[in-house]
């Protein structure tokens, strides 16, 4: 039995420059939390003091996130080596639970609240919230570009645009406070703004829990990367079947494919190139096997075992059919 690996090493990280996004959006939502605390305090506004701490949770979600994506570039070591990426999924996953804790502590503060109602000073919370809405957004717009390549700048656009929202609704609340003296309104807006970030963190947190699961990553169809490696004309069969991530940015791809020919360095350069140009595959190791000695490349899904995706056996005869039909039919044409 032959054994061929190929490995595609075209992995991608998040630009440099996201290093400044990091440190400017850091540095102003720090500011901001003191300053709205302590104006939320001063005015007796649950409100405040419930976005503060939510901007403070975005604050340690992004130096964690910042500190991952650095160690994530350490390279490869005997005990680790895939080296250290996994930990910008795990960074992920703990910046969704970080943010679920939160919402905990607003959601029982707002009911204490409901229970025992303070007056509040309406044109502080407006100033403050509006301060807010500019920080908020200027440090979203410094995620925006790499939210669709990396789970991790998603996770701090997602932060830092629901935090723009969420002041936007504060400002909306301190003025009619001003306006109709209903402090009522102040605890209940806490308890919105806890289940509006309980729904924006709802994506974070399942697709953190997917990956660190070795999961197959949400934009990756694995039956359509089935289909293509089942479509190559001399591959009669492919099993053990895996697609995972290795990081937030980075996802691995390993498959057994029974080949009588035993393949070629050329047919598995093109086959890595292929998963990486059009399913977003940067490693792939391909396995070629001349025959199926053990009879591993079954199809059978209701064998109990759960411990390997089934594979598929291609028919020959069908595929020598098809082929012949369309040789036909351009012969015509």
């Amino acid at each position: 039995m032959a054994h061929d690996h190929c490995h595609n090493h075209n992995h991608h990280h998040a630009p440099d420059n996201f290093n400044r996004a990091f440190a400017i959006g850091i540095v102003l939502n720090l500011l901001f939390v003191g300053v709205e605390a302590g104006y939320g305090l001063f005015a007796d506004s649950l409100a405040l003091v419930a976005d503060a701490g939510h901007n403070l949770s975005d604050v340690m979600t992004l130096l964690i996130a910042w500190a991952a994506m650095a160690v994530a570039k350490r390279s490869a070591t005997a005990k680790h080596t895939y080296g250290f990426k996994k930990g910008t999924i795990l960074v992920s996953l703990g910046s969704a639970l970080f943010l679920y804790a939160a919402i905990g502590v607003i959601i029982w503060e707002a009911f204490g609240r409901l229970l025992s109602p303070v007056p509040v000073h309406g044109m502080t919370i407006t100033v403050v919230a509006a301060i807010g809405v500019v920080i908020n957004t200027v440090t979203a717009l410094l995620f925006m570009a790499g939210r669709k390549k990396d789970l991790n700048l998603k996770a701090a656009f997602l932060h830092m645009a629901a935090d723009a929202i969420v002041s936007a609704g504060v400002v909306v609340s301190g003025l009619v406070i001003t306006a109709t003296g209903w402090n009522m309104l102040d605890p209940v807006l806490s308890i919105v703004i806890a289940l509006f970030i309980l729904f924006a963190g709802w994506g974070l947190l399942k697709d953190s829990l997917h990956l660190t699961m070795a999961g197959v990553p949400p934009h990756i169809n694995a039956e359509k990367v089935l289909d293509y490696l089942t479509a190559i004309p001399e591959v009669r069969c492919v099993h053990d079947l895996h697609i995972w991530a290795t990081s937030t940015t980075e996802n691995v791809l390993t498959a057994h494919l029974i080949m009588q020919s035993g393949g070629s360095d050329a047919f598995l350069h093109e086959t890595a190139e292929y998963l990486h140009h059009h399913f977003d595959i940067h490693h792939t190791t391909l396995q070629i096997e001349r025959s199926d000695i053990g009879g591993v490349c079954h199809t059978d899904q209701g064998n109990g075992q759960g411990n390997c995706w089934p594979g598929r056996l291609v028919n020959v005869e069908q595929r020598m059919q098809e082929e012949h039909r369309q040789s036909c039919s351009c012969t015509a044409s």
